[in-house]
């Protein structure tokens, strides 16, 4: 297996990487810049079994930590704590609320949509039949209580961080040559399909169809004798409420007929539909609705100062300047964590219980 950075790393991914509450309580070492916090055998085992099915899923196989790699994953966890504590020292905090956000964050990524705890335990209910608590429990090692108390040490190390190197991060950018560069390693990348520019309005029918064919109709009429009626309708009170009206962009994909719920064969007939069709109600199982197509995009390759989609002020050298600035700045203050974790690490604030031999014994489960 491959040797591996194992640093300081404050992401919500480390965050996953908790504490267990069973295993040797043998104390490692002892942190004691802002308070005394001790580091036992069980909690790096727990650490380590967490990093081993990291590495298996991203290797396909099974993984085992060596002792040297034990090793540095010891002085990762001393080295959080140390950085944690000094934070503290500075009065850092974040709020509950901002702890939600970050936690509740983690899955909308994976659900693809916002939620609220209350929808999260019942998801996680319905699809594993556990609760929230036991999802946790059994995925990270602590309840949520506590998963969450981590997750806020870990928030509050990454303000201090940003603290101290708050101007030297936001200076870290992308060069003209970084951008071209990776223009040109994935152009292949930057290609717009064919596509449609749509106004898409909808009425649910509710309890009441035939109320709802009313307003669809209405809103067709209006659009009909006054195409600039399309503002007051996006824009009324009404709309999200009584109806959705909204302009989107359709590409011309099997996956986008499968998002749509219609066939090739019918996304195929709509991008025959010339620029400024008005199409007739339409109704579903569940709805009315009427589009107009109101532009039409042939597919092509893009270029370095071509915009990114239909209707975006932003070019394809923008867009890859502000990805490779994130990923720039994500590397530094990676570093810098890890350097200032470093420059704390002294025999004053950390006392290490077991080291060489003794501690090389330990290691060798």
């Amino acid at each position: 297996m491959k040797r591996f950075a194992l640093g300081i790393a404050f992401s919500l991914a480390l965050a996953a990487s908790v504490f267990a509450q069973s295993g040797d309580m043998t104390p490692l070492a002892v942190v004691k810049l802002n308070k005394t916090e001790t580091i036992t055998l069980k909690q790096l085992k727990t650490r380590a079994g967490f990093l081993e099915k990291q590495l298996q899923a991203a290797y396909g196989t099974k993984q085992t930590l060596t002792v040297e790699q034990k090793k540095q994953l010891l002085d990762s966890l001393i080295q959080e704590k140390l950085v944690a504590q000094a934070a503290a020292k500075q009065n850092i905090t974040v709020t509950d609320s901002q702890v939600d956000q970050t936690f509740l964050g983690t899955f909308a990524q994976q659900i693809g949509q916002q939620v609220t705890e209350a929808q999260l335990s019942e998801l996680i209910k319905k699809q594993t039949g556990k609760t929230l608590n036991e999802y946790i429990l059994e995925s990270s090692g602590m309840g949520l209580k506590e998963y969450k108390e981590y997750l806020k040490s870990q928030l509050v190390a990454q303000q201090y961080v940003y603290m101290m190197k708050q101007s030297e991060i936001s200076k870290v950018a992308a060069t003209d040559e970084e951008i071209r560069s990776q223009f040109d390693m994935n152009r292949s990348q930057f290609v717009w399909n064919d596509m449609l520019k749509l106004f898409v309005v909808i009425v649910q029918k509710g309890n009441n169809a035939s109320s709802a064919l009313a307003t669809i109709k209405d809103l067709r009429n209006q659009y009909v004798k006054d195409k600039s009626k399309e503002n007051a309708i996006k824009s009324s009170a009404d709309n999200g409420k009584k109806y959705v009206a909204e302009t989107t962009l359709v590409e011309k994909t099997a996956t986008q007929a499968q998002l749509l719920g219609c066939t090739e064969a019918t996304l195929e007939e709509l991008f025959g539909k010339s620029k400024g069709f008005v199409s007739d109600v339409t109704e579903t199982s569940t709805e009315y609705q009427f589009y107009v197509v109101q532009e039409k995009y042939a597919a092509k390759m893009l270029g370095i100062s071509d915009v990114v989609m239909p209707g975006s002020n932003v070019t394809v050298y923008e867009y890859i300047k502000s990805i490779v600035t994130s990923q720039k700045q994500h590397q530094y203050f990676a570093q810098a964590a890890q350097d200032i974790a470093k420059s704390l690490d002294t025999p004053a604030n950390v006392e290490r219980k077991k080291t060489g031999d003794a501690l090389n014994a330990l290691l060798k489960w």
